[in-house]
This record gives C-alpha cells, sequence and structure tokens, in this order.
C-alpha cells in the first residue's frame, strides 16, 4: 500500500511539474525589453532612477492576466535561473514590480553591479521565449 501510495505520489509530482513547464505564457514576436537612459559601463551615483523600456507590449500588474502584458523584474547581480517555468524569486537580487511601474529608484553599495529586466506574466513567471533585456554593468561611485 505505501510502495502504491508512494508511485502515485511520484507520478503526480512529475505531472505537476510538466503541467507547470507548459503553461508558461507565449511571448509575442517582436517584444524588446531594455533599459531607458542606463547604459553598460556607466557610473552612477549610489542611489539612481532605473526606468524600464517595453516595446511590443503593455504593462499591467501582477495578478491580472490580460493578453500582452507582463510586468517587470529587475536582476541585480544575478543570472536568469535555470528553471523559467517557476516564479521569479522575490529578494534584494530579483526585485519585483508587480504594481505595473515603469521605473524604480534603487540603491547600490559602491563598484561594480550587474542590471537585467525581465518581463514576468501575471504570476511571475518569465514568458516562454523569456523576455529579457542584455545584461549592463553599472559602476557605483
Amino acid at each position: 500500500m505505501r510502495l502504491m501510495f508512494a508511485t502515485m505520489l511520484t507520478a503526480g509530482l512529475v505531472f505537476a511539474e510538466t503541467v507547470s513547464a507548459l503553461d508558461r505564457t507565449p511571448a509575442p514576436a517582436g517584444v524588446e525589453l531594455y533599459f531607458i537612459d542606463l547604459k553598460d559601463g556607466q557610473t552612477v551615483d549610489r542611489d539612481f532612477v532605473v526606468r524600464f523600456g517595453l516595446s511590443g507590449m503593455g504593462v499591467a500588474p501582477a495578478g491580472i492576466k490580460l493578453d500582452k502584458t507582463g510586468h517587470h523584474h529587475l536582476l541585480i547581480n544575478a543570472d536568469l535561473p535555470e528553471d523559467l517555468s517557476q516564479p521569479l524569486p522575490n529578494d534584494a537580487q530579483h526585485r519585483h514590480y508587480g504594481g505595473g511601474q515603469t521605473e524604480a529608484k534603487i540603491s547600490l553599495e559602491p563598484g561594480e553591479h550587474t542590471l537585467q529586466l525581465v518581463l514576468g506574466d501575471f504570476l511571475h513567471v518569465p514568458f516562454d521565449p523569456v523576455i529579457a533585456s542584455a545584461k549592463i554593468t553599472v559602476v557605483v561611485k
């Protein structure tokens, strides 16, 4: 009985993982995500504003499912997660702008930092294929 339960549980987890991977929102063609007024290698103050640029789609708050919309996430000193079928983490390195924000004031320690934008769907899951900006480096003075 325990073996049967364990087998059913394992099959259920595999099925749930497969369905989750298939449920990513398709990305429309021709979408571009980019930084406005922030360039690779730019020197910035400790506190600075990051403006999020998006063409080919609109912005909607997290939790609102509208065609061809998403919301911004800012990755700081982080790579894209390996598993893009899961919601993006929400921590100091993965900042969520689920209110539909198109800019944010951030504060970073002096030194070099990488920044990358990722567009998430209504559930914070990256689109398929992923919609991300180029990764840039800024130097905080």
